[in-house]
């Protein structure tokens, strides 16, 4: 419960040298690498990963990305391979060993479950027959249950109990889901509790597999990918939004760690709470409060943000989006307070003058489109635009008195320009003992690095 391991992609570095993928065997407590294996066998990346259960878990499988897919068997704390035999040429999604029997491993994946027997040093395989049952898909996650019967949830919504050492299905619970069931998991009670993608349903199933309740999580939260059991009838869920459930069955889930999923590029730090805001591609914008890390509001726009920026007085949030369109949010409601559209291309940058009198807003259109503000940050209007760039707008800081801004640009450009009139500042001379509010440029005097 304290050794992890962890599977790594091929990669190359930044001076271009390959780095194969391969197995980290580490530390949760003092995260130092323990092991590594696999340096120069695995090929393209490592798909699956597990510890043997049974045995003090002195052995690890491993299947890679190739063609074939290998599925091999190490001695990972002598970093020696014990065997390895083609696996599948399909997608493989999951590999395990059996928590009691030493010798059997599983793995599933695209169309296909094989029950694998590690003996003498080799590995020999039995498909796993679905006869008058619709092949799946894909079975798409494996459990166990105390008396050894093997579980498999497949994209179909269908949960199958293969019989011990068998590999064909003794009993079904067909359409448990709609749509695939992504995570199974066998309680201590001999119960079992199912979690479905397209229907977010967390199903508790009785011994017989009859259905004794249910719950669904939250449409925000997303579909459901993993569960496991915690203390007493606690369950946590981790969902496909890059969310962990904490709840049960009984009583509902709630918010344990919320995050993005995709990109995140907008951020912005509140003027005098401990809070901050992200925004991103999946259009979710989450108010975090920086002492305790939750949110402590989240909402759903209606495009992919890429930048934030608060006004002075905390009150007000402008978010800009990847469409050109930009909006002012309430801090407090999370309420829209409006919305304004300046091009059709991705709004890069968002900032506020520190006397809280204009609003910059940066676009990858070339051009900066400046606004007056009223009503602490919910009344603005187009007072002119910046033109000047040669590319696409990257950064941009306020002067200490609002007086003018500064801009870099993707073709690292770095311009000067007056708030009032939106024109250029050409000279250098104007611009030298400017104090700047913020250093968030990346190109400028305040960064040049010193030999």
């Amino acid at each position: 419960m304290v050794t992890i391991a962890t599977g790594q992609v091929a990669g190359t570095t930044k001076d271009g040298k390959p780095l194969p993928p391969h197995v980290r065997v580490w530390d949760s407590v003092s995260l130092s690498t323990l092991h590594v294996l696999g340096l120069g066998v695995l090929d393209r990346a490592v798909c699956c990963v597990a510890f043997s259960k049974s045995n003090g878990g002195n052995l690890l499988c491993a299947v890679d990305e190739s063609n074939d897919h290998v599925l091999s068997v190490w001695d990972w704390a002598k970093e020696s391979k014990v065997v390895d035999s083609k696996c599948s040429n399909e997608a493989v999604l999951v590999a395990t060993f059996h928590p009691t029997d030493p010798s059997l491993l599983i793995t599933c994946g695209k169309s296909h479950i094989y029950f694998w027997n590690l003996e003498g040093g080799s590995l020999s395989k039995r498909q796993g027959l679905f006869e008058k049952h619709e092949k799946p898909k894909y079975v798409l996650c494996v459990t166990f249950l105390e008396g050894g019967d093997v579980v498999t949830g497949d994209s179909g919504g269908n949960i199958y109990i293969w019989g011990k050492g068998g590999n064909r299905i003794t009993q079904e619970v067909l359409g448990a889901h709609d749509g695939g069931v992504f995570g199974l998991c066998a309680l201590r009670d001999g119960t079992l509790v199912s979690g479905g993608g397209r229907d977010r349903r967390v199903v508790l199933w009785g011994s017989d597999y009859s259905k004794v309740q249910e719950v669904e999580v939250p449409e925000d939260f997303g579909p459901v990918r993993t569960i496991a059991e915690g203390r007493g009838d606690t369950l946590y869920v981790g969902t496909t939004r890059n969310c962990i459930l904490l709840g049960s069955v009984h009583s509902g889930f709630s918010l344990l760690v919320q995050g993005h999923v995709e990109e995140l590029w907008g951020l912005a730090t509140h003027p005098s709470r401990a809070q901050f805001v992200t925004c991103g591609q999946d259009k979710l914008v989450h108010l975090w409060s920086s002492e305790t890390h939750q949110p402590l509001w989240s909402r759903t726009i209606e495009d992919p943000a890429r930048s934030a920026g608060f006004h002075p007085s905390g009150s007000v949030l402008a978010v800009g989006t990847v469409t050109g369109r930009w909006l002012l949010l309430d801090t407090d409601t999370h309420d829209l307070v409006a919305i304004h559209t300046d091009g059709n291309e991705q709004i890069s940058v968002v900032s506020f003058s520190p006397d809280g009198a204009y609003l910059a807003v940066g676009s990858h259109d070339n051009l900066v489109y400046v606004y007056t503000v009223d009503q602490g940050g919910r009344k603005v209007s187009r007072l002119g635009k910046c033109s000047g760039h040669s590319s696409f707008i990257t950064h941009l800081d306020w002067a200490q008195d609002s007086s003018c801004f500064v801009t870099n640009s993707g073709d690292y450009e770095i311009l000067y320009w007056d708030a009032a009139t939106c024109k250029q500042i050409t000279s250098a001379d104007t611009v030298r003992n400017v104090e700047w509010a913020t250093a968030t440029c990346v190109l400028g005097f305040g960064v040049f690095g010193k030999f």
